[in-house]
């Protein structure tokens, strides 16, 4: 077994699409819409390891928002070069919450994306990481 995705909920499904295509890079794969169940759908992924769990969005027609709750961490996303990356991001209108830096109590390199909906994505420096071709 395998993870396949991750779903979340956002409030504007071209935003969110627009986000993670255009700041974190990645490429949306296929969309669906459900008209008689009022929701659309949108599947991304980076292209460069077919084998990667995908990012699905899910939006429900006529709805903006979600609260965040306490329960939702963090999505987490690999890169080879973490500074390259932050400065990338930043570049193409993302919000860094967290600047590069060791996590607390260890020495892997971490740092934080928020993502237009409010969600939070963990960018961790691992040197085996496909690089992210942030267009």
């Amino acid at each position: 077994m395998r993870i396949l995705h991750t779903m979340l909920r956002v409030g504007d499904l071209q935003r969110a699409i627009d986000f993670y295509t255009h700041v974190l890079g990645m490429t949306l794969l296929r969309t669906s819409d459900n008209p008689d169940y009022q929701y659309a759908l949108a599947f991304l992924g980076y292209d460069s390891n077919p084998a990667q769990a995908e990012l699905e969005l899910t939006y429900n027609y006529g709805v903006s928002q979600y609260d965040m709750g306490t329960a939702y961490g963090h999505l987490a996303i690999g890169t080879d070069d973490i500074v390259a990356t932050c400065e990338r991001v930043r570049q193409k209108g993302g919000k860094i919450t967290r600047e590069p830096g060791p996590v607390k109590g260890g020495t892997t390199v971490i740092a934080f994306v928020e993502d237009p909906d409010g969600y939070r994505v963990e960018l961790i420096e691992t040197k085996e990481a496909t690089p992210v071709s942030l267009r």
